[in-house]
Formats: C-alpha cells, structure tokens, sequence
C-alpha cells in the first residue's frame, strides 16, 4: 500500500487552552512494501503522523491518502503495534491473536490453525497457553507482533515497539522483524528515537523536528539486510542521520527566534 501525505497540519490544544501545532504542511510519498523510520527527539510528531495514517486521527489542514484513497478511518488492512504491546492479560497468547482474527470475522478451527502459524513464526508456539503476565517483555511483543501479522496486513505501523526492551532483545525482535517483513512484504512505517535502529531497520529514514512538528530530511539507507552494525557504511549513515538531527535541532532553535 502507497502512502501519500498533502500539506498535513495537525493542531492541539493543551490543559491551559494554548493551540500547539503538532505538525505543519507534511508532504510525503511513501511506496507500497517500503520500510520507513520516523526518528526524532519527543514532540517532533512522530506518533501523531503515524496515527493520522492509521486512522486514528484526522488532520487539521491537508490530505492523508492510502493508495488514492482518502484514509477515513481505522481498515483491518493495517494493524498497529504499541510500545505497550496492548494485550488482554485475561486471555493467553493464543486468546490474544485469535482475538485479531475474530474481529475480522474469523473463527474455528482455521482461526486456531492461522493463529498457530503465527505464534510459531515469531518463535512462541510453545507458549501458546500461556497469559501475558508469564511471559517476558520480549515474548510479549512477539505476541503483538504474531497478532499484528495474523490479520494478513498490507499495512504495517510500529510506534516504538521495541523501546522499552533490553538491548539483546531489541536486536532478535529487529531481525525478526525484518524476517519477517522480507517475506510478507507489507508497507512499513516504524516510530523510533534510536539512530542505530533507524540505519538497522529501514530503506528510507525521515529526519523529524519539534515545534512545529515537520520532515527536515528524507535520508536513504542503501545496505544490505540485515547488515553488520560495525561496517563502515552502516556508520557512514550513522553519521549522516546525527548530522541530520543536529540541523533540525539547529533549525528548530533559529526558528523560534
């Protein structure tokens, strides 16, 4: 699925009352079965665009497309997952999956089987029977991921999935996110703060910048996957995103001069 953005704005108001632009006149192309980052420090709008394409928000200003399509709305053809990985704690990691496909109307037993399938491709048909709470901060996001991936999406938004992770954990869930997304190939749009999970991740890195919140630059990441972290053209982008933010930073000081 392509994703066009035409002069998104997007406005809030605070507890006090006072307007805050969120994000001002977004223009972005995105094409179908491409991977993208959004980096940025807090408050750059990073999540609030990502819902705008999700459909859980509107725009103030502008057009949010979806192959042509004006986006109206949430459409089962693209899952979410959250940092908070968002499941049920009264239902097991099968329950929590199953639950995506009954909601798309799927039930019986090849629910169940699909379901399986998923669990065992992110590595937990072992700990299918099990509930959230016994499993780990790493199990559960796979869970999430299993569940996200369950519905067949052509669309797939991450909103810092892995943050809250440890650091080996966060690196197994990144390359089996790429596993799995060079199989299925759904259009991808990742919210993260981490520059090294930028250049690991994605084809293409958005640069944002806060106050208002806006794209200061549209990097390409030209390695192979997954890539080694210690090579030289992995840090060669490295250093091109640090020099990128540091400019939006720059720019966002000058700006509210």
């Amino acid at each position: 699925m392509s994703i066009e953005l035409r002069d998104v704005s997007k406005r809030f108001r605070d507890a006090h009352g006072k307007e805050r632009v969120v994000l001002k006149d977004v223009n972005l192309d995105l094409p179908e079965k491409s991977f993208t980052c959004l980096l940025g420090p807090s408050g750059c709008g990073k999540t609030t665009l990502m819902n705008l394409v999700a459909g859980f928000d509107e725009p103030c200003a502008g057009s949010v497309a979806i192959d042509g399509v004006r986006v109206q709305g949430p459409d089962p053809s693209r899952s979410v997952i959250f940092q908070d990985y968002g499941l049920f704690p009264w239902r097991t990691a099968l329950g929590n999956v199953l639950f995506a496909l009954e909601a798309k109307g799927e039930h019986g037993k090849d629910a169940r089987a699909t379901a399986m399938h998923y669990l065992d491709l992110v590595g937990l048909g072992q700990a299918a029977h099990q509930h959230p709470q016994q499993l780990s901060g790493g199990m559960r996001q796979r869970v999430a991921l299993a569940r996200a991936l369950a519905v067949r999406p052509d669309m797939l938004l991450m909103d810092e999935p892995f943050a809250a992770l440890d650091t080996f954990t966060r690196f197994r869930l990144q390359d089996e996110l790429l596993r799995l997304w060079a199989e299925r190939r759904p259009t991808v749009i990742f919210v993260t703060h981490d520059i090294d999970e930028a250049v690991y991740l994605a084809e293409r890195v958005l640069v944002m910048a806060p106050d208002p919140g806006r794209i200061t630059h549209n990097i390409t990441i030209d390695l192979q996957r997954p890539c080694d972290r210690t090579h030289p053209l992995f840090l060669e982008a490295r250093g091109k995103i640090f020099q990128a933010l540091s400019l939006a930073q720059r720019d966002t000081a000058e700006y509210a001069i």
